[in-house]
This record gives C-alpha cells, structure tokens and sequence, in this order.
C-alpha cells in the first residue's frame, strides 16, 4: 500500500496518551457524558487532548527509514507542514523551544503525538480549524497548564470549514515529506 495520509474528523472525544496524567482531566464522568465526550486511552505519546468536529485531524503512515527520517526530524517535519497551512491562511505560527506543536503566541494551534513501531508511523496531529473551544477547558491540554488553545477560526474571525483547510494540508504535507499526493476512495464511514 506504500505511505499513508488519513485525514478525519473526531466525534467530541478526550485521548489520554501514553504520559497522561489523570489529574490533568479536570471534568467528571457525568459532566462529560451530559456533553457527549467519550474519553479513550490511546498509545500515542503526549499527555491528554481533546478531538472533536472542527479540528482536523490527521494520522500519518509512513515508513520512516525509507523516508530517511529520524523520529525528531518527523516531528518537526509534521509542525513545518501546520506551520505552512496555517500561513496560507495568513496566521503566523511557529514552534516554542522545549514544547511539541505549532503555536500562535502563546496558544496552540496544532497538537502533535505520535506513535511509531518498527519505523512505521502512527498517529500524527490535530489542527484546531473551528472546533468548540470551550472543550479544551475540561482538560489541561498536553498537561501544559500556562499556555492556551485557539484556533483558525478564532483567530481569523470567521468560519473555517475544514474542506478549505484539507488540500492545503494535502499539499504542504506532499512538500515537506517530498511525497506525490494522490487522493483516494474514502475507506468507509
């Protein structure tokens, strides 16, 4: 099947990874279930984030030693990729030394966690296109308790459906990782 790009749309979820701190969910059980949020442990790596309609959520197939990448240079490889999306919408972001995502000031834009077995790829990123923000505030996103979470949405003030935002995503993603992008049949619902 070769290298894999799946780009998909979560129903309202919270994901603990691999270092999450149960301390970091800051919402009870019936809480969540009122607003229709499942909370799923995941072997990503990262502490605890949330998924839902609005963010774009991509997982990454690759085999990394084909592609002569490091583990680190995948990661800054994946920010690079939101890093140039979000710019084509005219929003500067960047990387904040020490912490993993893309950033806009002191708000995340993008998440990243990943999972790799035997130098395949799995799992990828989360771009905040125009999810309900308010979520964010039942967890301490990534256990990073002094920085905040915004989205393109947000910060352009306007909707953003996730159709404007997808093959632009396609196209930088091709460019960094210097992969021919072929869309393909949807695998399923």
């Amino acid at each position: 099947m070769g290298d894999l790009l799946l780009l998909v749309e979560h129903e309202p979820v919270i994901t603990l990874g691999r270092r999450a701190r149960r301390e970091h969910l800051l919402a009870d059980p019936a809480s969540l279930a009122r607003q229709g949020i499942t909370v799923q442990e995941t072997n990503r790596g990262g502490d605890i984030t949330y998924h839902g309609p609005g963010q774009l959520v991509g997982y990454p197939i690759l085999d990394l030693q084909a592609l002569g990448q490091s583990v680190h240079g995948y990661v800054r490889h994946l920010e690079e990729v939101l890093i140039r999306t979000v710019a084509d919408f005219g929003v500067s972001a960047g990387r904040i030394e020490g912490l993993t995502g893309v950033w806009v000031g002191t708000c995340k834009i993008a998440a990243i966690g990943v999972a790799i077995r035997h130098w395949v790829t799995m799992h990828g990123f989360a771009l905040n296109v125009a999810p309900c923000l308010d979520h964010f505030g039942l967890i301490i996103p990534c256990g990073i308790a002094d920085k905040g979470v915004t989205s393109l949405a947000q910060i352009l003030g306007r909707p953003v459906p996730l159709e404007e935002v997808q093959p632009v995503l396609i196209r930088h993603f091709g460019e960094v990782f210097g992969l021919e992008m072929q869309e393909s049949e949807s695998l399923g619902s």
